[in-house]
């Protein structure tokens, strides 16, 4: 019998601090009716000085593991989902691993950007799916706070920092579990989202830059075509799905998506007016939500889907 990846458990995490758009205002020259009617954010969270992106990452793994009723020592295979890593290696994950007490399996990390939580699930389902690992967990954690120029009233308004994680486990049987998933990247994009700092090429860390429209533009085409590719690859009609989970980047987005692919905005699991765009992180905080909130139950059908730097795309159908 063929085994499915089954979500098991989800938390999530958000720094204390919170930053709203008054704050944001009287640093540039922005407004709060400004930021709401382009991007729908009205605050997002700001990591501490003292907090890395592992710290975030390890209190959203416990609150999964409780959602999963798991200790540690259950899992085997840690994914941290980041672009904003504690240091340039070793990797996040084999810090998040050390702390949360995981002493099976391998941890690694995995950059796709703000699609890297989609793209990290895509790849702990195929380790599960081989046999190759009994539970994961599947982390998205940013601190993209770190990489702001706060004088780029076009970028500083939209991120937060952030984590999300889930459990996944390999099961026999049943219906529930990763049903499709669906990754694509086209690094012709590169230009249009990307950091101006990298060990390699500038020995420095560097800012987030993009293009916004030419963004905004590329996210509606290849975020409706990712949902509808997936949903084909498992033979579901897009009415058929209850939940809709999209990375929350711009509250623009989200409503555009919808509109193309005349989806009920009601389906459409939203949280970017609080949270902000936390990248990674951003699809499983929403989830975490969702699920705490009693609206997406065990059994419901849910679309995961997210475009980042790359750029690259994708999305995952998933029955809770």
């Amino acid at each position: 019998m063929s085994l499915r990846s089954v979500l098991t458990g989800v938390g999530s995490y958000l720094p204390e601090r919170v930053l709203t758009n008054a704050e944001l205002a009287k640093r540039v020259d922005t407004s709060d009716e400004w930021i709401v009617e382009r991007t729908g954010i009205r605050e997002r969270h700001i990591a501490a000085d003292d907090q890395w992106t592992s710290d975030l990452a390890v209190a959203a793994s416990l609150k999964a593991l409780e959602s999963a009723g798991r200790d540690p020592k259950d899992i085997d295979l840690v994914i941290v989902a980041t672009a904003t890593p504690d240091l340039t290696f070793p990797a996040t994950a084999a810090r998040v691993q050390a702390e949360l007490g995981v002493t099976n399996g391998a941890a690694f990390d995995l950059q796709a950007v703000c699609s890297g939580f989609v793209f990290a699930l895509a790849t702990a389902d195929n380790f599960l799916a081989r046999g190759q690992a009994k539970a994961a967990l599947v982390i998205g954690a940013e601190t993209f706070s770190r990489i702001m120029d706060w004088e780029d009233r076009g970028t500083c308004v939209l991120f937060g920092d952030g984590a999300g994680a889930v459990v996944l486990e390999g099961r026999e049987g049943g219906d529930r579990g990763v049903i499709s998933t669906f990754l694509r990247t086209d690094g012709r994009m590169h230009d249009l989202l990307y950091v101006d700092g990298g060990p390699s090429q500038t020995q420095s860390v560097g800012k987030l830059r993009m293009v916004g429209n030419a963004v905004f533009r590329q996210a509606v085409e290849h975020i409706s075509g990712a949902m509808l590719e997936a949903c084909a690859r498992a033979g579901v009609a897009l009415e058929d799905v209850d939940w809709f989970v999209p990375h929350q980047a711009n509250q623009r987005i989200l409503d555009g998506v919808a509109r193309k692919l005349g989806i009920d905005v009601d389906k459409v699991v939203s949280t970017v007016a609080l949270h902000g765009n936390t990248s990674a992180a951003s699809v499983p905080l929403a989830l975490d939500v969702a699920a705490r909130d009693g609206r997406i139950k065990k059994g419901d059908l849910v679309l995961m889907e997210a475009l980042g730097g790359g750029l690259t795309w994708g999305a995952a159908l998933v029955r809770m």
